[in-house]
């Protein structure tokens, strides 16, 4: 049969590369310093031996390559692990290579012990060390080792089996495999990886209305004054302290009249409801605008200053939607859907219906409506804002989510965007791969042991490469029921498992003072503070301890790199169904203190009663003897437990639910 074109696969075959999203349609993510598992399979027809180099190309620079180890023989699955120091671009390929010499100490293993070509495999051992030795790159003293091991397998007065040892010790070995002999050369194809700083994996989010912050009523006639920049500056120092990084705002933009919302998302506003800051557009502005009552710009950015200065990052809330008396409306009708009455459509959820919001329609202009939102990003992003948590990203097309994101990633690369997307997981996933570096999950809705243990498991495999998770235990728009019921102790625990679940947290003002009472017939808070002024008082913040909860979790997050990478969780089994326990793992090479690291969490979701067990750790997980005892510290109970592969909780409400507890390694 004559050919039909060169081969599909090099003469040593490389498949199933990773990271690769659809084979190279995206880039992969990584940060810095993250620990990357790079994997071929690698092989070769017959029995010789193959080995295999991951290479790493920056898009200006040069290349590195790391050897790669074979993991898993039967399978022919090698690994390298890459820990990247400097943002950017960039490409690796795998290139597999047949391994003469490998190949030669498998054969001359079982040959010389049997009698068999003894002269002939020591001859071809002393030439494959002779030709190694013509490698520029080796210093003279491996250069020496490599003379050394090729004399001893000349006839002399070693036995074969002591010339054999010598050409394979350990110091031969070593040299070889930093410089090994490397035939057929076979590269895979290049696949995109860009490297991303560290904030777009490791966050802690608090949420706050800034309108909140400050708001007063005056007790004689009912009218409420909204909360400025100045005044809700006055809590950063507090979000500071308990060792959040980032403040999010909601928006902070004109709200509209027409259909304003009043309290509870009544359709009838009262007079002084300030409307929801997600029905954005007024005569005051848009997008690019701030609500009168707020401040000005220059105050604004004097807000950001000062989280800045405390440690904080600032993101602001995206909503692309407008309110019916936004500019845009007048000024752009084709940037908006009309239905067959003539009029424009309103925003829907179902069953939720937003009347007092417009959706914008991509399809007539999306060139246009691109550039203005691409405009007033810029706006943001001039102000000091570095971060943006983007409202239903999944009701806007892909095409549009790609190239702004990819627009800004080319010109302000330290811009983090966060994915609110509760939809279709396709969705939600692309959406991670075109360009977003965090997203929400399903997390708050994943109420047992099992269902967290599954989905802490899923979520730290193979999407870690593109989808970093955002753990909320509750938004102005969530409360769901096992949180409307669970008061205090199921607070506590659901922080402890969103801190420790994942990287990135977030908690929204307020969960402090446990507000757990619903608007009835849906999953969200009484007197939600979407549609009013919410102010509370701080001085009472920690009655219920969680305040100082989080001030515990955030630092130990902070001194504990395990906690602030994805991969590396293992569940473990538990004997009772109601008891989760995962760890999170580095080993040395990973960890970018040189040591290994691990953090066990042990919790129960039982608010009402106390729930008990034995716990079994895989040790071997843990780069541990099976047999060990460890050393843990508890950052929760304060405590210092001495465990082993089993042993037993007891997690009542009353005290914790919940265990963090830290190996002590040697």
């Amino acid at each position: 049969m004559p050919a039909t074109g060169d081969p599909s696969i090099g003469r040593i075959p490389v498949v199933d590369v990773s990271p690769s999203l659809e084979e190279g349609r995206w880039s992969a993510r990584a940060v810095v310093g993250e620990a990357v598992p790079i994997t071929a399979t690698v092989f070769i027809e017959g029995h010789d031996s193959v080995g295999a180099t991951a290479v790493i190309t920056p898009e200006s620079g040069r290349s590195q390559r790391l050897p790669m180890r074979e993991v898993n023989h039967g399978l022919a699955i090698f690994e390298a692990t890459w820990l990247p120091k400097a943002e950017g671009r960039y490409t690796f390929r795998v290139e597999g290579w047949a391994d003469p010499f490998g190949t030669w100490a498998d054969a001359a293993g079982k040959k010389i012990p049997a009698g068999v070509d003894v002269s002939l495999m020591l001859e071809e051992g002393a030439a494959l060390l002779t030709r190694a030795m013509a490698d520029k790159a080796l210093t003279t003293r491996q250069r020496d080792i490599l003379a050394r091991a090729a004399t001893a397998l000349a006839p002399g007065d070693l036995t074969p089996s002591e010339a054999y040892a010598a050409a394979t010790s350990d110091a031969v070995l070593a040299v070889l495999d930093a410089h090994p002999i490397r035939d057929g050369v076979s590269p895979s194809r290049e696949y995109p990886i860009v490297v991303q700083r560290e904030r777009a994996l490791y966050s802690a989010w608090y949420e706050i209305f800034p309108r909140s912050e400050g708001a007063r009523q005056d007790k004689r006639t009912g009218e409420w004054t909204s909360g400025t920049f100045l005044t809700a500056s006055k809590r950063l120092p507090a979000i500071a302290e308990m060792g959040f990084d980032v403040v999010y705002l909601t928006p902070i933009h004109p709200i509209g009249m027409t259909h304003r919302k009043g309290r509870n998302n009544s359709l009838q506003a009262e007079p002084g409801d300030p409307g929801s800051p997600y029905a954005i557009g007024s005569e005051a502005g848009g997008h690019d605008a701030i609500h009168p009552d707020l401040g000005t710009m220059r105050q604004f950015k004097n807000f950001v200053k000062k989280a800045n200065d405390l440690g904080l990052e600032v993101a602001l809330d995206v909503a692309l939607q407008c309110s019916p008396d936004h500019p845009w409306v007048k000024e752009h009708p084709e940037w908006f859907k009309v239905r067959a009455d003539g009029s424009i459509a309103y925003a829907e959820n179902p069953p939720k219906k937003y009347e007092d919001i417009h959706p914008l329609y991509f399809d007539n202009d999306p060139d246009g409506l691109r550039e203005a939102i691409r405009e007033v990003l810029q706006v943001w992003i001039d102000a000091g804002v570095t971060l943006f948590r983007v409202d239903n990203p999944h009701t806007k097309p892909l095409p549009f989510w790609e190239r702004l994101l990819g627009d800004i990633a080319q010109d302000h690369p330290e811009v983090i965007f966060l994915s609110e997307a509760f939809t279709r997981p396709p969705m939600m996933h692309t959406l991670a791969k075109v360009g977003f570096h965090q997203s929400y999950t399903y997390f708050t809705w994943r109420q047992t042991a099992e269902e967290l243990g599954e989905y802490l498991e899923e979520v730290s495999g193979n999407g870690s490469f593109y989808m970093r998770p955002n753990f909320w235990p509750t938004t102005h728009d969530i409360l769901t029921p096992d949180m409307q019921a669970g008061g205090a102790p199921l607070y506590k625990a659901r922080a402890v498992l969103a801190a420790t679940g994942s990287p990135s947290y977030g908690i929204y003002t307020g969960y402090e003072f446990v507000e757990n009472v619903p608007r009835p017939g849906v999953e969200e808070q009484i007197d939600n503070e979407k549609y009013e002024y919410k102010p509370r008082d701080w001085h009472h913040a920690d009655v219920h301890g969680i305040a100082s909860l989080l001030t515990t979790l955030n630092r130990t997050r902070a001194a504990h790199p395990a906690l602030q990478r994805l991969r590396g969780l293992t569940v473990h089994p538990t004997s009772n169904e109601r008891i989760l326990c995962f760890t999170r793992h580095l080993d040395a090479h990973e960890s970018p203190t040189g040591k290994p690291d691990t953090v066990i969490v042990i919790a129960s979701l039982n608010a009402h009663a106390i729930e008990s067990g034995v716990v079994t750790l895989d040790l071997e997980k843990l780069g541990l003897d099976p047999d060990a005892r460890i050393l843990v510290d508890d950052a929760i109970t304060g405590a210092t437990y001495t465990w082993g592969r089993d042993f037993y909780v007891r997690l009542d409400p009353a005290t914790s639910l919940t265990h963090v507890a830290a190996v002590r390694h040697a």
